[in-house]
Protein backbone atom coordinates (compact mmCIF):
# COMPACT_ATOMS: atom_id res chain seq x y z
CA UNK A 1 0.00 0.00 0.00
CA UNK A 2 1.58 3.44 -1.17
CA UNK A 3 1.74 6.22 1.17
CA UNK A 4 -1.09 8.22 -0.98
CA UNK A 5 -3.29 5.55 0.36
CA UNK A 6 -2.39 5.51 4.22
CA UNK A 7 -4.13 6.57 6.88
CA UNK A 8 -2.72 9.77 9.09
CA UNK A 9 -2.92 10.24 12.29
CA UNK A 10 -5.36 13.45 11.80
CA UNK A 11 -7.49 10.70 10.22
CA UNK A 12 -7.52 8.50 13.25
CA UNK A 13 -8.64 11.35 15.29
CA UNK A 14 -11.55 12.16 13.00
CA UNK A 15 -12.74 8.86 12.74
CA UNK A 16 -12.16 8.31 17.21
CA UNK A 17 -14.06 11.69 16.91
CA UNK A 18 -17.08 10.24 14.84
CA UNK A 19 -17.17 6.66 16.65
CA UNK A 20 -17.22 8.86 19.67
CA UNK A 21 -13.80 7.07 20.62
CA UNK A 22 -11.46 8.94 23.51
CA UNK A 23 -8.21 8.14 22.26
CA UNK A 24 -5.02 8.00 24.44
CA UNK A 25 -1.91 9.95 22.57
CA UNK A 26 -0.04 6.12 22.85
CA UNK A 27 -3.06 4.47 21.16
CA UNK A 28 -3.17 6.71 18.31
CA UNK A 29 -0.16 5.54 16.34
CA UNK A 30 -1.34 1.92 17.33
CA UNK A 31 -4.96 2.46 16.21
CA UNK A 32 -3.16 4.28 12.80
CA UNK A 33 -1.44 1.15 12.44
CA UNK A 34 -4.43 -1.24 12.75
CA UNK A 35 -6.42 0.34 10.06
CA UNK A 36 -3.48 0.77 7.82
CA UNK A 37 -2.98 -2.99 8.21
CA UNK A 38 -6.78 -3.38 7.76
CA UNK A 39 -6.57 -1.61 3.84
CA UNK A 40 -3.59 -3.16 3.29
CA UNK A 41 -5.32 -6.43 3.42
CA UNK A 42 -8.28 -5.33 1.88
CA UNK A 43 -5.72 -4.09 -0.53
CA UNK A 44 -5.07 -7.58 -1.36
CA UNK A 45 -7.81 -9.29 -1.68
CA UNK A 46 -9.12 -6.77 -4.00
CA UNK A 47 -6.23 -8.05 -6.11
CA UNK A 48 -7.67 -11.57 -6.32
CA UNK A 49 -8.98 -12.82 -9.64
CA UNK A 50 -12.73 -13.49 -8.35
CA UNK A 51 -14.13 -14.32 -12.43
CA UNK A 52 -16.25 -17.28 -12.48
CA UNK A 53 -16.60 -17.51 -8.24
CA UNK A 54 -20.36 -17.60 -7.82
CA UNK A 55 -21.50 -15.13 -5.23
CA UNK A 56 -22.59 -16.73 -1.99
CA UNK A 57 -26.19 -18.09 -1.41
CA UNK A 58 -28.59 -16.04 0.79
CA UNK A 59 -30.23 -17.71 3.38
CA UNK A 60 -33.45 -17.68 2.15
CA UNK A 61 -32.44 -19.33 -0.78
CA UNK A 62 -30.98 -22.08 0.93
CA UNK A 63 -34.21 -22.51 3.03
CA UNK A 64 -36.61 -22.10 0.08
CA UNK A 65 -38.34 -25.45 -0.64
CA UNK A 66 -36.67 -27.29 2.79
CA UNK A 67 -39.06 -29.41 3.93
CA UNK A 68 -37.26 -30.17 6.93
CA UNK A 69 -36.88 -25.99 7.73
CA UNK A 70 -40.74 -25.80 7.30
CA UNK A 71 -41.10 -28.83 9.61
CA UNK A 72 -38.98 -27.27 12.06
CA UNK A 73 -39.84 -23.98 11.93
CA UNK A 74 -37.20 -22.56 10.90
CA UNK A 75 -38.21 -21.53 7.10
CA UNK A 76 -38.39 -17.69 6.72
CA UNK A 77 -42.27 -16.06 6.55
CA UNK A 78 -43.18 -14.64 3.16
CA UNK A 79 -42.99 -10.78 3.74
CA UNK A 80 -46.64 -9.22 3.27
CA UNK A 81 -46.88 -5.83 3.91
CA UNK A 82 -49.60 -5.80 6.68
CA UNK A 83 -51.44 -2.76 8.89
CA UNK A 84 -49.11 -1.69 11.77
CA UNK A 85 -50.04 -1.20 15.27
CA UNK A 86 -52.19 2.04 15.82
CA UNK A 87 -50.01 5.17 16.61
CA UNK A 88 -52.58 7.00 19.29
CA UNK A 89 -52.60 3.38 21.01
CA UNK A 90 -48.84 3.04 21.24
CA UNK A 91 -47.98 6.88 22.66
CA UNK A 92 -51.14 6.69 24.86
CA UNK A 93 -49.22 3.89 26.65
CA UNK A 94 -46.20 6.03 26.29
CA UNK A 95 -44.07 7.57 29.48
CA UNK A 96 -43.25 10.94 27.58
CA UNK A 97 -44.65 11.65 24.08
CA UNK A 98 -45.12 14.59 21.52
CA UNK A 99 -48.07 12.74 20.34
CA UNK A 100 -46.22 11.83 17.20
CA UNK A 101 -42.62 10.49 18.75
CA UNK A 102 -41.45 9.12 21.59
CA UNK A 103 -39.26 11.61 24.46
CA UNK A 104 -36.26 9.92 25.73
CA UNK A 105 -33.68 10.89 28.01
CA UNK A 106 -30.41 11.94 26.55
CA UNK A 107 -27.68 9.80 26.97
CA UNK A 108 -25.10 10.76 24.90
CA UNK A 109 -23.08 14.06 25.98
CA UNK A 110 -20.34 15.39 24.23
Amino acid sequence: MGNAEAVSLEEVRRVAELANLELTVEEEPRMQRDLNAILGHIAELNQLDTEGVPAMAQVGEMLAGDVQAEATGAALRADMVRPSVDRAAVMASAPETDGRFFKVPKVIER
